[in-house]
């Protein structure tokens, strides 16, 4: 598939494709680089940034992302805006773009899962739903909480990033479940 330019936004948190998160936005690079979204197709992208790391490596070693996909958008009075963002494709960011944007361009490739046989996937989806559905009716009874339980996707190869989202995972984990290429491998982890 073809490489294209994505504005990024390197943060400390994994995005999945199909999880919905709310951003606050204040550093005026990224203001900038929102108004520039909402003017086009309402996306960046988010790639994960350890604590500590420098922004400028990353792309050097193909970090994968996630598409943020600009759902609702509420600006503040000094600028600042709160926004929620759904995550869409992952992608993979071989390198910065040069640019005079105050925020990152980077060159994206898209990042797909390798084929796999549904017939295989299916048990385990099967497996992970009823396991989390159990846990969730368990946990929304010792809380005293009567809100339904979260909707799951069909999608076998989206179902582990949706679990996860709802799971204490650290974010060196949720990279990882977001880098795996194996839909099988993410529902056994």
């Amino acid at each position: 598939m073809a490489a294209s330019t994505l504005p990024i936004f390197p943060l400390p948190l994994v995005l999945f494709p199909g999880v919905t998160i709310p951003l606050h936005i204040f550093e005026p690079r990224y203001r900038s680089m929102l108004a520039d979204c909402l003017e086009r197709d309402r996306r960046f992208g988010i790639v994960f940034l350890a604590e500590g790391a420098s922004e400028e490596t990353l792309g050097i070693g193909g970090d994968v992302g996630c598409v943020a996909h600009v759902l609702t958008h509420e600006e503040l009075a000094d600028g600042r805006s709160n926004i929620t963002v759904a995550g869409r494709d992952r992608f993979t960011l071989r390198a910065y773009v040069t640019s005079p944007l105050p925020y990152h361009l980077g060159m994206v490739v898209p990042y797909e899962d390798a084929p796999e046989p549904v017939a295989l996937l299916e048990p385990l989806a099967t497996r992970v739903r009823e396991r989390f559905e159990r846990i969730a009716r368990a946990a929304r009874t010792i809380s005293d909480d009567e809100d339904a339980i979260p909707e799951l996707p069909d999608d076998p190869a989206l179902l582990a990033f949706r679990v996860a989202s709802f799971i204490d995972l650290n974010v060196v984990e949720r990279q990882r479940l977001l880098a795996s290429t194996s839909p099988g491998e993410r529902l056994r982890t």
